[in-house]
């Protein structure tokens, strides 16, 4: 017998649709066909989507910076994640120069992570490195984690690490079944460090400073045979110019992640009475640069949320130094991406996460023998956004009208929210291991 069958469902594998029913044993997809089986409970999906448990791969549940902290923690953030459908979360740890750190860092973020109803792993992050880097490399490996993320900016908080160390990594990242993961800015072209007020938000951190520094970290990756990963891009011409000049390696070994915000929301946000709400690093673009990344998406891998919300108090300043910088996003990213694209962005949520960050077949599947990760989604469901499981005290996306809905997600073959009800849950930490 089944612990749990999902029937009358239109269930979506590797690209395509089948009618019939999924049943669920020990916590993994055991059979998929259109008899009836017995089993211990039925969910009767009624012809809605049966999607694979979407997965995040960038989100700072707890993140404390400059003396605020992000104010969904990993049980609310977690919680938040599922209602939007997400069943599995990559977080990172705190920036480290060596080894010693990272296994700190790594047992503090543990703790911390206990609550999470959803599973979850981490990414390592770097603030340069004062040892070798292979050092590191086997270090973070031990640990169960193949990726470092690092910054090309920031040099003012002593979190920018050099294009020589870049270059080392890359080196050895296939060799050693790793992968870099970079928030790219040109340095030299950001402002910091000066009064800047929210309205001159995009213009401190300009355009020009992702696409410039982006180019150059796809030469160095396709000269060293490395592989990279950019975080958060925000420019629609930053992956024009990939396409164009860089296609043999494009989502290939250098793969390109963007947040559904970037597509919807704009610089002019900034101009409006509370554009203080609006502000994360990197900024929103210009109309211009919108227009360009939605009509970029075939070439987006990856879709994360960079989910790190604080409350409209903390934010609610005239200057972009005194702002904590960060929105919330996960409970509705799929539903707003959806809403925009279709079912082009299904793999961006799922197979394709699961694929780079080393979590595939595992998860982002609806195959036999992967977890039991799974959404239920109403493709015709018609709201207005205005629901917030999260902690913060305010949601970007309040009031926008959209068709599709997230009723159920399950994990590990437990219902974690059940027809728009949270049910509760308890997630694991999950190794990760990439192989080229």
């Amino acid at each position: 017998m089944f612990d749990l069958g999902i029937v009358n469902g239109r269930i979506y594998i590797g690209g395509n649709w089948y009618e019939g029913n999924l049943y669920i044993k020990d916590n993994k997809i055991s059979t998929i066909g259109r008899g009836m089986l017995e089993a211990k409970e039925e969910y009767n999906a009624k012809g809605r989507a049966i999607l694979p448990g979407f997965i995040d791969p960038h989100v700072h549940f707890k993140l404390t910076n400059n003396n605020y902290t992000s104010v969904d923690d990993f049980y609310s953030g977690s919680r938040a994640a599922a209602f939007g459908g997400i069943t599995t979360y990559i977080d990172f740890l705190n920036p480290v120069k060596n080894s010693v750190g990272l296994n700190k860092t790594f047992n503090e973020r543990r703790t911390l992570a206990k609550d999470s109803v959803i599973d979850y792993a981490f990414h390592a992050t770097i603030a340069d490195l004062d040892e070798e880097p292979i050092n590191f490399i086997n270090e973070i490996k031990t640990l169960g984690i193949p990726t470092i993320k690092l910054f090309t900016t920031y040099s003012s908080s002593n979190r920018l690490t050099k294009d020589r160390t870049i270059d080392r990594l890359l080196r050895n990242t296939k060799e050693t079944g790793t992968l870099l993961l970079v928030h790219a800015e040109n340095d030299g072209l950001v402002i910091d460090g000066e009064k800047i007020h929210v309205v001159q938000h995009e213009n401190s951190r300009p355009a020009i400073s992702e696409i410039s520094e982006v180019i150059k970290l796809a030469e160095m990756t396709k000269y060293r045979d490395g592989r990279m990963y950019i975080v958060h891009t925000n420019c629609g011409t930053t992956v024009e110019r990939l396409s164009e000049n860089y296609n043999s390696i494009l989502n290939k070994d250098f793969i390109i992640e963007s947040c559904p915000h970037y597509f919807i929301l704009s610089s002019s946000n900034y101009l409006q009475r509370d554009g203080y709400l609006y502000t994360m690093t990197p900024p929103l673009r210009s109309e211009r640069e919108v227009k360009k990344l939605n009509h970029q998406i075939d070439n987006i891998f990856t879709i994360g949320t960079d989910h790190c919300p604080f409350n409209s108090f903390d934010k609610n300043k005239e200057f972009i130094n005194d702002i904590p910088m960060g929105i919330g996003g996960v409970e509705y990213s799929f539903p707003l991406m959806y809403e925009r694209f279709g079912e082009k962005v299904i793999d961006k949520f799922t197979k394709n996460p699961a694929i780079v960050h080393g979590l595939y077949p595992r998860k982002g599947t609806l195959l036999p023998g992967s977890d039991a990760d799974i959404v239920v989604f109403d493709e015709n469901a018609q709201y207005t956004i205005c629901e917030n499981h999260s902690n913060v005290d305010y949601n970007i996306y309040k009031d926008i009208e959209i068709t599709g809905k997230v009723c159920s997600t399950i994990s590990r073959g437990k219902f974690v929210v059940k027809d728009g009800v949270f049910v509760g849950g308890k997630g694991e930490y999950i190794t990760r291991e990439l192989k080229y």
